[in-house]
């Protein structure tokens, strides 16, 4: 429970900092924690659908594709955030490359 806030506020964060310096994005920090959440809404029903169907060798690039998906779908429906598709693939990686480094889970 405690790695899913955490993980949500960093999103929220990386959102809007990511959508102040990626052409193609953008977002009011308000619009960013809305955002996140229906990325965290929309990602949970992915991964509930898609499961452990995806072999461990395109775990990565189906991560990144179906983030940047996310992204794009949240955009949609959330006011305060926009993005292009090529602004969704430039989040998603930033998003990506921070998971790498900020831990989301209490071990």
């Amino acid at each position: 429970m405690i790695g899913a806030l955490v993980r949500f506020v960093v999103s929220a964060i990386v959102l809007w900092f990511t959508a102040m310096i990626i052409p193609g994005a953008s977002a009011s920090l308000i619009g960013a924690f809305f955002a996140a959440l229906a990325i965290a809404a929309i990602g949970w029903i992915a991964e509930s659908l898609l499961g452990d169907r995806v072999s461990r060798q395109n775990r990565g690039f189906v991560g990144f594709v179906s983030a940047a998906i996310v992204i794009w779908l949240a955009a949609q429906i959330v006011p305060g955030f926009s993005v292009s598709i090529v602004g969704a693939l430039l989040v998603s990686f930033v998003i990506g490359l921070v998971d790498m480094v900020v831990p989301t889970t209490i071990r």
